[in-house]
């Protein structure tokens, strides 16, 4: 799970970095789309984890860090880190007012 962990991470990172670029209004910043990316990383590829069935299969593909469990850990870190970083901005946007 190291390895597949630290992919969500980085795309992630990138995905709240994207989506910070993406959605001026509501960007927390570099330092602040990078850290709620990598957390929304971390959860949306753990997110993606559970629906994709199989703990057991889960463990071996992990294992073997097979093509569909990279792009699986890719699309869930990516995701999760653009929702929270757009999440969190429209939370600072609310709050502000």
């Amino acid at each position: 799970m190291g390895m597949e962990l630290i992919i969500q991470i980085i795309a992630g990172l990138l995905g709240g970095n994207a989506a910070g670029a993406g959605l001026k209004n509501l960007s927390l910043g570099t330092a602040g789309n990078s850290v709620a990316g990598a957390v929304g990383g971390g959860l949306g590829g753990l997110l993606m984890g559970m629906l994709g069935g199989d703990a057991g299969a889960a463990a071996d593909a992990a294992a073997n860090l097979d093509f569909g469990t990279i792009i699986q850990s890719v699309i869930g870190g990516g995701a999760g880190g653009a929702v929270l970083t757009a999440i969190l901005g429209m939370l600072k946007k609310a709050l502000v007012k």
